[in-house]
């Protein structure tokens, strides 16, 4: 007899709990799908490259420099003076640390303005994540995944919604 009613029981809470499971709404999006198609993430790609152009021109042009003097002092350090050398060389060293330096204050100032404008672009997707889940009712909605069905997938749907904002 307890052992029916056990059974019994243990059943009624097994229904229960898939009846629960049944009417849950989960959805999954694709956050780095989102950051890579969204308008917004793509505007914020273009100004990104607009605004750091010149500086990444300057650069490549230095590194061709840098490229040829260290060619001409290769292919003509022997038949140089002592003293030619050495300035060459002195002036090879300078311009290698200043490419350097460069280099470093573009990738720093690159960075940073990466990280703002992500951070802008999730803050817009995390927006209309919240409007989809409020008027599609979902109870969760997950970004990060080792899987996510197709079925629940509403990584378009989030697209779509930054792009109708602009």
């Amino acid at each position: 007899m307890k052992v029916s009613t056990l059974t019994l029981v243990a059943a009624a809470l097994l229904g229960i709990a898939q009846g629960a499971i049944a009417e849950t709404k989960i959805g999954f999006v694709n956050s780095d799908r989102v950051m890579r198609e969204a308008a917004p993430a793509v505007r914020a790609q273009q100004r990104l490259e607009k605004e750091f152009e010149k500086r990444d021109q300057e650069l490549q042009r230095m590194a061709r420099d840098l490229k040829s003097m260290q060619d001409d002092l290769e292919r003509n350090a022997t038949t140089m003076g002592e003293n030619d050398r050495r300035t060459k060389e002195r002036a090879l060293n300078d311009l290698n640390r200043d490419f350097q330096r460069k280099q470093r204050e573009f990738r720093e100032d690159l960075n940073q303005r990466r990280n703002e404008e992500l951070a802008s672009v999730l803050d817009k997707a995390n927006r209309s994540v919240k409007q989809i889940a409020e008027s599609e009712k979902f109870d969760i909605i997950f970004q990060e995944a080792v899987y996510a069905s197709p079925s629940i997938d509403i990584t378009d749907k989030v697209i779509k919604a930054l792009s109708d904002a602009k």
